[in-house]
């Protein structure tokens, strides 16, 4: 993974000078990995190299199959949950435990098996 400096620790370079000086700000990104573009004191974009870009592209690719593997495992236990209580037998499942009136029967289940 990329280990990212903050924007603010940026060497930093004029919209003019990219304009103006483009050789010498390829050669800071050569040499520092990125450079921040300013216009009026106010950096509105990063230049990177190419293989930061490539490696910041990778990251965000995986951190997004990550995010859709929880969303699936969710999804998947939600599915789970709601077929149980749409069984043709929960309706008279609920209405047994109101019938008991705070007595259980059986020790009390909690957990994913629940």
């Amino acid at each position: 993974m990329v280990a990212l400096p903050k924007l603010e620790d940026l060497p930093r370079q004029t919209a003019s000078d990219v304009k103006n000086k483009w050789r010498e700000v390829v050669r800071e990104v050569r040499e520092s990995g990125s450079v921040a573009i300013t216009n009026h004191s106010s950096v509105e974009m990063v230049l990177v190299n190419a293989e930061a870009y490539r490696q910041l592209a990778a990251s965000a690719a995986a951190l997004q199959e990550r995010e859709a593997a929880v969303l699936d495992q969710l999804s998947a236990q939600f599915d789970q949950r709601l077929a149980s209580l749409q069984a043709p037998d929960a309706v008279d499942k609920a209405a047994a435990v109101f019938r008991r009136k705070g007595r259980l029967s059986t020790r009390p289940k909690a957990g994913p098996a629940f």
